[in-house]
């Protein structure tokens, strides 16, 4: 293996493995993020109430995580918006719907 490709592929690996314990934590904070904002509507477990308020559960499989940052950013329907999170709140919280 030549030396450039011996480097690419060692800095290849370090940073999917670095990636993990980032994803990680972001959904952790997601999580909590959840917790705070969307749990007394769309349910603990993001299954939702009714049609009022939609489950969340796949929400992954329908949008994606700049349709889903976007939502919650400007709200719609009866959702109102949230526009105090900051991106990375906005990102953690995608990470976390998407899982």
């Amino acid at each position: 293996m030549s030396k450039p490709i011996a480097i690419a592929t060692v800095c290849l690996l370090a940073a999917s493995s670095a990636a993990a314990p980032a994803l990680a934590q972001d959904s952790a904070a997601g999580a909590k993020l959840y917790a705070a904002h969307c749990a007394s509507c769309h349910g603990p477990n993001r299954a939702g109430m009714g049609e009022t308020f939609p489950a969340l559960t796949d929400v992954g499989k329908r949008l994606d995580a700049k349709k889903i940052k976007e939502r919650i950013k400007t709200g719609g329907g009866l959702m109102p918006p949230f526009g105090q999170l900051t991106e990375k709140d906005l990102e953690d919280l995608a990470v976390f719907l998407k899982q």
